[in-house]
């Protein structure tokens, strides 16, 4: 047996004993280590760590909104949380993971929503998300149905996403005209780049994930023949994690650029980014690391 060609096992009993989660993929459980069980699936969670960490840096470094701090301390705690949940199969571990999701998408819809509105009315859309956050909780402890969740979080990301789409065109658009014509077309281009990009990274995750369920049995074929290391590749749910951990983290650059611009500081803050070979992110036009001058 060569150290490049490992036998892929069979899932086995582990570390942390019988799974209590009521999900389970496609990567066999205790394959690699005894001490973890989905390997693959809990270290691609590391994506959420890296990109989160460069998130607050920035977000504290260039004095972004507030808001930002809290988004990006709910995307690393929802990496945390699939970690722990990926390397335990425990039920515990999994709520750790899920619950997150909906909490973070909360604080995104809120900055969404909640934007130059009065006190009272930042108030009352605080009140109604934690009411709802209460609601899809509690609920969500008593069925114990996952689709239930994926709904809901897919619905909250939904609203919050055209959300942002209206505001774009129906307010910052003719604001962009008004003050500042000569660059309306390219911002408002480059806005829509960074937001079309995140929903197809984020979507093409979802793909992957799918086809990992689907067709797990065919799949774990092809990983027993293609053996260890080489079998890694196609741990989809792996892929998910790496592809939603990028997807996610643009479409909170995409709300903090759309920010600046609503705040009319296109001219002191710019994009940095180049589609689909950069991390992107929003940085003062004098800032050195700029790989480009939008």
């Amino acid at each position: 047996m060569s150290i490049l060609q490992i036998p892929y096992r069979e899932g086995r009993d582990g570390f942390w004993g019988e799974q209590t989660s009521t999900l389970n993929w496609c990567e066999e459980d205790y394959n690699i280590t005894y001490y973890c069980a989905e390997l693959v699936n809990t270290l691609t969670n590391l994506m959420f760590m890296w990109l989160g960490v460069k998130g607050l840096r920035n977000v504290l470094e260039f004095k972004h909104s507030p808001i930002f701090i809290l988004a990006y301390v709910g995307y690393m705690v929802v990496g945390l949380g699939s970690m722990a949940f990926h390397a335990t199969l425990k039920y515990e571990m999994q709520l750790a993971d899920e619950l997150p999701m909906i909490y973070t998408v909360f604080i995104m819809c809120y900055a969404t929503f909640s934007y130059k509105k009065s006190p009272r009315t930042q108030l009352l859309i605080a009140s109604i998300m934690v009411g709802l956050g209460i609601f899809i909780t509690v609920y969500y402890l008593y069925a114990k149905n996952p689709v239930f969740h994926q709904v809901a979080f897919a619905l909250i990301t939904a609203t919050t996403i055209f959300r942002g789409f209206y505001v774009m065109e129906y307010q910052l658009r003719p604001q962009l005209r008004d003050r500042n014509p000569t660059v309306c077309s390219r911002i408002m281009r480059e806005m829509w780049t960074l937001a079309l990009v995140s929903i197809i990274t984020f979507v093409g995750g979802f793909f992957i994930w799918n086809m990992d369920n689907i067709f797990c049995r065919y799949l774990t074929t092809a990983k027993n023949q293609l053996q260890l290391p080489w079998s890694i590749v196609l741990e989809g749910h792996g892929w998910w994690h790496i592809l939603t951990g990028l997807g996610a983290y643009e479409m909170i650059l995409w709300r903090m650029w759309l920010v600046r611009c609503l705040d009319g500081e296109e001219d002191k803050f710019m994009l940095d980014w180049r589609p689909w070979s950069s991390i992107p992110q929003v940085v003062p036009r004098t800032h050195k690391g700029a790989t480009k001058s939008s």
